[in-house]
């Protein structure tokens, strides 16, 4: 089984940056890609950044140049960095792992405010 707890999650001011952690625990290599979502208030669920077991990344338009995902693989950890924050940021960001059988998993999530 394979668990993953996100945090580092908090209230900022626009413009300021945060660090998401997810780290996972269990049998973690059997994961083929890590992704970051997040879900806004009353707005569907959206991937926002992904890494891959070969470290390619990729990222939605809207936080491209301002999210940077890797991986740490010592500590079994994904990082989301995030600078420049926006008020529209402000959401429940989740850890998902998808597994090289497809089968995917979901972190509780962690909440991140920006305040303007």
């Amino acid at each position: 089984q394979v668990q993953l707890v996100e945090s580092g999650g908090g209230l900022v001011q626009a413009g300021g940056s945060l660090r998401l952690s997810c780290a996972a625990s269990g049998s973690t290599f059997r994961i083929n890609t890590i992704g970051w979502y997040r879900q806004a208030p009353g707005k569907q669920r959206e991937l926002v950044a992904a890494i891959s077991s070969g470290d390619i990344t990729n990222y939605a338009d809207s936080v491209k140049g301002r999210f940077t995902i890797s991986r740490d693989n010592a500590k079994n950890t994904v990082y989301l960095q995030i600078k420049s924050l926006k008020p529209e940021d402000t959401a429940v960001y989740y850890c998902n792992a998808r597994f090289v059988s497809d089968i995917t998993i979901w972190g509780q999530g962690t909440l991140v405010t920006v305040s303007s």
